[in-house]
């Protein structure tokens, strides 16, 4: 399987403007861990995740090392990290350069590349546009799909049934899909993430059984407790 295969898409991108607050509520509010920082021409130029956020001057958790260790890091060093911990923009917070794929790459690389870089997901780039992001949870996605037995498809690949659905989903407003990850491997429908409420979960239920190859849907959706 490749990252076109299990990517979260639409990605949520933020500008090099944006502020920190808006991206910390960003984050809270999408149930995110990391958005990629975007140029004016929409291009990918960085990546702020949880972890950029964590030292930082509003919060009193900025680093304060003991003045004889301050000799020790150079100037530059210390410089680039007063911006991280004081800045208030995405361009000041962001890290770079970004570790990306493209849709193409295997699953298999991904996961070597996250587990040398350190990292929780990966943007899926293509022109230098992020068309999708990939996660330690979706990789995980791809890997309960690959271990289920089914029958072929009756008709269309895995790339074709897929984008089918995501189609069918793309501007319903009852679903945000941000929250919602669709993995399809030999005609089965693997449906993972968040749902508001269970008309929600009917909902995608009907809109996979309709799609042309489908042979079986498998829910691993969880309600959103914050939602009554």
């Amino acid at each position: 399987m490749q990252a076109k295969h299990v990517m979260t898409s639409p990605v949520i991108t933020v500008s090099m403007d944006a502020t920190v607050a808006e991206i910390a509520e960003l984050l809270l509010t999408r149930r995110i861990s990391g958005v990629p920082v975007t140029d004016a021409a929409g291009r990918v130029v960085g990546i702020v995740s949880e972890g950029d956020l964590l030292h930082r001057r509003e919060s009193g958790t900025e680093r304060r090392r003991p003045r004889w260790l301050s000799l020790l890091v150079s100037g530059g060093s210390q410089a680039n990290e007063f911006v991280k911990t004081h800045g208030t923009r995405a361009a000041d917070v962001m890290s770079r350069p970004v570790v990306s794929v493209s849709p193409d790459t295997d699953l298999a690389d991904i996961a070597v590349l996250m587990e040398r870089e350190r990292i929780k997901r990966v943007p899926v780039l293509e022109n230098g546009r992020a068309i999708g992001i990939v996660s330690r949870a979706n990789l995980l996605h791809g890997l309960v799909a690959v271990r289920r037995d089914a029958p072929a498809p009756a008709s269309g690949g895995e790339d074709a049934i897929r984008d089918a659905l995501m189609k069918r989903l793309e501007g319903e407003s009852w679903i945000d899909l941000n929250q919602v990850n669709v993995v399809v491997k030999d005609g089965v429908v693997h449906l993972w993430g968040v749902v508001d409420s269970d008309e929600q979960r009917r909902a995608l239920h009907v809109a996979a059984e309709g799609v042309p190859g489908v042979t079986r849907i498998e829910e691993h959706l969880h309600r959103n407790r914050f939602v009554e």
